[in-house]
């Protein structure tokens, strides 16, 4: 077993709760999420997100509007629809028993 590929399945199980994390802030742009998924060292390929968002838009847990610019082309802007606050409400539920349940084991020794 690659120890990359052990990196890469641990980041893929909690993208869609960090993505969703970052959207319930408010209106986001797409590249703004990668951004700061790129700067948490959490996704590195651009490629990932967009079907990403476009498979949690059609679970109905993402909604969008776009928003002119005025150094190009429509944005299109992410939020939570009230599903996806429930959704991620419950995710964070389970992170945080997770979260604590992994922190209990790694300080025992």
């Amino acid at each position: 077993m690659k120890i990359e590929n052990a990196k890469v399945q641990m980041r893929k199980g909690i993208l869609e709760y960090c993505i969703l994390r970052i959207i319930s802030r408010g209106e986001i742009y797409a590249s703004e999420i990668l951004d700061e998924l790129i700067e948490a060292k959490i996704m590195v390929v651009e490629g990932t997100l967009y079907p990403l968002l476009t498979r949690l838009k059609n679970a109905g847990l993402l909604d969008y509007k776009w928003v002119e610019s005025a150094s190009g082309p429509p944005r299109k802007y992410y939020v939570l629809t009230d599903t996806g606050q429930e959704f991620l409400e419950a995710l964070g539920d389970t992170w945080d028993s997770l979260s604590s349940s992994v922190n209990t084991i790694i300080s025992n020794k």
